[in-house]
C-alpha cells in the first residue's frame, strides 16, 4: 500500500491560503501529515476544512502556499498526487440507479482496475462496507447510512495512500456510524494514511493520533489528543441545562471569580444571518427541551454552587448540572471563546 516509511512525513501543507474575493476561507495553514497515521482536522462547519482538503486532492487551486502528497506537488504533479488519493466525500459520489456492485465496478475501472484484479476489489470493498449481502440493489433504495458505507468502499478500491474523508458521518444512524469508525480503524490498521475531517469531537477523540484545530480558515492547535487537552490544564466543563435563558444571566456569570469562559448552546437554532444564536434571541417561554450552559472553570467544585445560585436568583429553572474533565469541545472553547458545536 506504501513505499514510504512508516512515520514520514506523507501530506507537507505549508502557508496554504484560499480566497473567494475578499474572503479567506483558508488563511495561512501549515501541517504535516505522517505516513501510517489518522490525522484530524476538527473545527465547526464553515472554518475551512473542505477546502483545504478540496486543496490537497487537486479539486481547486490555491491562491498561495504549497501542498505536497508524497513528495509531489499538488501544482505541478496533480496526477501523480491523485494516484496516491481516495476520496470520500461529503456528498454521496454515486449513481443512484446504479447497484451497489455496479457502482463500485464502475470506479474500479476509473482507478485503472480490471478483470480478475477488479473483481477482488469489489467484493473486499463490499465486505468492508458490511454490505455484500445488499450488493445487486440499487443504491437509491438504500439507507443514508448504506449510502455514505459504499460511498467510502467507492474510496478504497485502489487501496490508496492517502485517504481523505470529510464529514463522513452527518446525519446518519449510530449503528452506520459506529460501523465506519470501526471501519476506519481498520484501515488504518491495514496501512493506511486517513485525513478525516469533523466537527464531532468525539470520533476525532476516538480515531486521531494527531488532530489540527481550524478556526476561521487558521489552525489555531495541533498536537495529540492529550497534548491538546493540556492546553486547557486543570479546567474542568460545568454544564447546566435549564428551561430559559433569563435576560442577563450571561454576564452575571461571566462576572463570577474562577469562571473563564460561558458559552450558550440552543438546541436546534441554527446562525442568523451567518451571527451566532444570542441569549437574547431565545424567548423565555420557548425553550422547548431547554437551553445548556457551559462554564469553563478551574475550581469546579466551588463554582458550581456560585453558578446555581446566579441562575436561581435570576429566575433560571436548572433541569440538569453535569462536570466534565476536559475534552477536545473544552479545548476550542478555551482557545475561542467559542463553541465548536453547531
Amino acid at each position: 500500500m506504501s513505499d514510504v516509511r512508516p512515520g514520514a512525513d506523507l501530506v507537507v501543507v505549508t502557508d496554504l491560503v484560499k480566497r473567494f474575493g475578499q474572503n479567506a476561507a483558508v488563511d495561512g495553514v501549515s501541517l504535516t501529515i505522517r505516513e501510517g497515521e489518522v490525522f484530524g482536522l476538527l473545527g465547526p462547519n464553515g472554518a475551512g476544512k473542505t477546502t483545504a482538503i478540496s486543496m490537497i486532492s487537486c479539486l481547486i487551486a490555491p491562491t498561495g502556499g504549497t501542498v505536497t502528497v508524497g513528495g509531489f506537488s499538488v501544482a505541478n504533479d496533480a496526477s501523480k498526487v491523485k494516484k496516491a488519493l481516495g476520496i470520500v466525500p461529503q456528498e454521496i459520489a454515486l449513481y443512484p440507479t446504479l447497484t451497489a456492485l455496479e457502482n463500485l465496478r464502475f470506479w474500479g475501472r476509473m482507478y485503472g482496475l480490471s478483470g480478475a484484479l477488479l473483481e477482488e476489489r469489489v467484493a473486499e470493498a463490499l465486505e468492508t462496507a458490511g454490505l455484500a449481502d445488499r450488493a445487486k440493489e440499487r443504491v437509491e433504495t438504500y439507507s443514508g447510512g448504506m449510502k455514505r458505507r459504499i460511498n467510502i468502499a467507492a474510496g478504497i478500491m485502489h487501496h490508496p495512500r492517502l485517504l481523505i474523508m470529510d464529514e463522513p458521518t452527518v446525519g446518519i444512524d449510530p449503528q452506520s456510524r459506529n460501523h465506519i469508525l470501526e471501519t476506519v480503524k481498520e484501515l488504518n490498521k491495514r496501512g493506511m494514511t486517513v485525513l478525516y475531517t469533523s466537527h464531532y469531537m468525539e470520533e476525532v477523540e476516538f480515531l486521531c493520533d494527531r488532530v489540527a484545530i481550524v478556526d476561521h480558515g487558521r489552525v489555531i492547535a495541533c498536537g495529540t489528543v492529550e497534548q491538546l487537552k493540556r492546553l486547557v490544564g486543570d479546567e474542568n466543563v460545568i454544564s447546566v441545562r435549564i428551561a430559559s435563558i433569563p435576560d442577563g444571566v450571561m454576564e452575571s456569570l461571566r462576572e463570577l471569580t474562577a469562571v473563564d469562559s460561558v458559552t450558550l448552546h440552543v438546541p436546534l437554532l441554527k446562525e442568523r444571518d451567518g451571527e451566532p444564536v444570542q441569549d437574547s434571541d431565545v424567548s423565555p417561554a420557548g425553550a422547548g427541551e431547554g437551553v445548556t450552559i457551559e462554564v469553563l472553570s478551574r475550581d469546579s467544585g466551588a463554582v458550581i454552587a456560585d453558578v446555581v445560585g446566579v441562575l436561581g436568583r435570576a429566575g433560571a429553572h436548572v433541569l440538569a448540572v453535569d462536570v466534565r474533565e476536559p475534552n477536545l469541545e473544552s479545548v476550542f472553547l478555551h482557545l475561542t471563546g467559542t463553541s465548536l458545536r453547531d
